[in-house]
């Protein structure tokens, strides 16, 4: 049940990041073509990395952290999960404003906002998508620190692999549903970002209701006189230097920046993969919505499989190995197939996709767990998801400097194929410094 409750929140999460990209031709439509949005490059691209700009540039997720592991899991939830509902409340006020102002063929104005150029009516939806961003990592981070306290020594990655399945049940549906969604309500964005609000809503309640098991679990430690090895004691113990041991750990480094390659080849790849369907494959919108979603529903019944594996039989160095080696594949792929493919060849390699996509993080959380001690683990995952923010604010930029060279998508796939590259040899790295260091990566996570 609490698994179920932490899980919701980030469903919600989800749902209310990824439904914009699902349509991204309807919002990108140029208003002088009947489009209700009229979308400019330079503001989707905004509006793709703006998840990530608090994070970076104003260190929120460090800070996030360092609440997380000071101030505990109840506080920094609550305080997170608000965070989102501003920052998407925020998002939804912007869309339905912009649509009656190019429906009005008001003369909206241009602001510069880091270097690009955005209508002034724009400018408050990548300002909450940014907000939203503090809270959805903040949150992620909170949320595996709860699973971690809840189920070490049992089965610690089957319960993150559940839950990362969840997750990624929202951007499936958020990709499958939201431009049917979009069509019923005659093209309002509006209303899919609205739906988003209200998930979000409903996962701050069921925080809250998290908070009340979570202070009796408490309670049943101290009165038992037992450590689990999370809270209590050693959170109060945290201290500066607990960050600069984080820092020091050449294991942490490897983990994070793993983490950013990994995900910079997928999740930023999905923001543009709808595109990819429509003017590559010649796909309708509805149906480019649709493959996008098969990675996600994947995940969904391999995240927990795999996490079982590691769980009851170790290698997991092993399995983020070839989680990355999948992921590297499948963009070299989708580089070589010819735009006059069958819809099969997509919908094959997007299946590929989301194994790969299953077995790196099924792995390499739950590694995180193993080689940061619990009272660090806040401030580690924070440094990670730092890290990885990284990517998500300049991985957009470099794929609009390639659309904009380069015509097609060939080289667009050829950049993220160097980036599963890259995952591979760290994954290897990963290994080699386990059998040093003896972090345990390679055994069950069940004592």
């Amino acid at each position: 049940m609490i698994l179920m409750l932490v899980s919701l929140v980030m469903f919600a999460a989800y749902v209310a990041s990824d439904n914009i990209f699902a349509v991204e031709t309807t919002l990108t439509q140029p208003i002088s073509e009947g489009g209700a949005y009229g979308i400019l490059d330079s503001e989707y691209s905004s509006l793709a990395g703006a998840y990530s700009i608090f994070n970076v540039y104003l260190l929120m997720l460090i800070f996030g952290g360092i609440i997380l592991d000071r101030a505990g899991i109840r506080f920094t939830g609550i305080m997170s999960t608000a965070l989102m509902v501003i920052g998407v409340g925020m998002m939804t006020w912007t869309f339905f404003d912009l649509r009656a102002e190019v429906a009005a063929g008001s003369d909206m104005g241009m602001v510069n906002f880091l270097g690009d150029k955005l209508r002034k009516p724009v400018l408050p939806a990548v300002i909450g998508m940014g907000i939203y961003g503090v809270g959805a990592e903040i949150a992620g981070i909170t949320v595996t620190k709860i699973i971690a306290k809840w189920f070490v020594g049992y089965e610690l990655a089957l319960a993150m692999g559940l839950q990362l399945s969840l997750a990624r049940l929202g951007t499936g549906l958020a990709y499958g549903a939201t431009p049917a969604v979009v069509k019923i309500c005659g093209g309002n964005v509006g209303i899919a970002v609205l739906v988003g609000l209200v998930l979000l809503m409903i996962g701050l309640v069921l925080y809250l209701v998290y908070c009340i098991y979570d202070r009796r679990l408490d309670r049943q430690i101290a009165q038992e006189g037992v450590s689990d090895g999370s809270e209590g004691a050693d959170e109060e113990k945290f201290n500066v230097h607990d960050v600069l041991a984080v820092i020091k750990n050449p294991a942490f480094w490897m983990i994070a920046f793993l983490c950013l390659l990994f995900y910079a080849a997928v999740n930023p790849f999905l923001k543009y993969s709808t595109g990819m369907m429509v003017n590559k494959f010649g796909v309708s919108e509805h149906l480019a919505g649709m493959f996008p979603m098969i990675l996600p529903m994947g995940c969904i019944v391999l995240s927990p499989i795999f996490g079982g594996i590691y769980d009851k039989k170790g290698h997991g160095a092993d399995l983020m190995i070839l989680g990355a080696g999948i992921i590297a594949a499948v963009h070299l792929c989708f580089a070589l197939l010819p735009g006059d493919a069958s819809p099969v060849f997509p919908i094959i390699l997007m299946v590929c996709l989301g194994i790969g996509f299953s077995l790196l993080p099924a792995a390499m959380w739950p590694s995180v767990a193993k080689i940061i001690p619990a009272r660090q683990l806040g401030t580690a995952m924070a440094l990670t998801f730092y890290i990885q923010n990284i990517g998500f604010i300049f991985v957009p930029k470099a794929i609009r400097a390639i659309q904009g060279a380069t015509d097609g998508y060939f080289w667009f796939s050829i950049f993220f194929t160097g980036l599963g590259v890259c995952a591979i040899l760290l994954s290897l790295g990963i290994k080699a410094l386990d059998k040093k260091k003896h972090y345990r990566l390679q055994e069950p996570n069940i004592q």
